[in-house]
């Protein structure tokens, strides 16, 4: 595996122990629909959170992890968002949370958590216009 690769999946494992920790359950890690990608899926009492994981090892120009989360990614969380919402008949309140870590290579630690609660809103026409209609395919990994 190559060491973004690795970088990658350490801070998901350091986001999923945050999550834990706060009383989440995690219900699937790297789900796919078509070739869209939701990292960490969590659930506690009351909402579905879907969580987008940026792991870096420095900041580049005093920018944070979590600040390259581009309105792309958002577009394709809402619809993966709406899409396993729909299939799974959930009737729970959907989130979408950004997970920023800085992961020291020296130590294999993590140096900083930032995680953001409702990260950010959907346009409603992303939710009407990008709803699963149903010819994806979908899968576990």
């Amino acid at each position: 595996m190559a060491f973004h690769n690795d970088i990658g999946h350490f801070g998901e494992e350091a986001t999923c122990r945050y999550l834990q920790d706060r009383g989440y359950k995690i219900v699937e890690r790297n789900w796919r629909l078509g070739n869209i990608e939701i990292d960490i899926i969590a659930e506690n009492d009351e909402y579905v959170a879907f969580v987008e994981v940026k792991t870096r090892t420095t900041r580049f120009a005093d920018v944070n992890p979590e600040q390259y989360v581009d309105e792309h990614k958002k577009k394709f969380m809402t619809v993966a968002g709406n899409g396993y919402m729909k299939h799974n008949q959930i009737t729970k309140l959907l989130r979408f949370d950004i997970s920023g870590v800085l992961w020291n290579k020296d130590t294999n630690q993590v140096e900083e958590i930032r995680y953001y609660e409702n990260a950010f809103r959907p346009k409603v026409r992303d939710i009407h216009n990008g709803t699963f209609n149903g010819q994806w395919k979908w899968h576990r990994r």
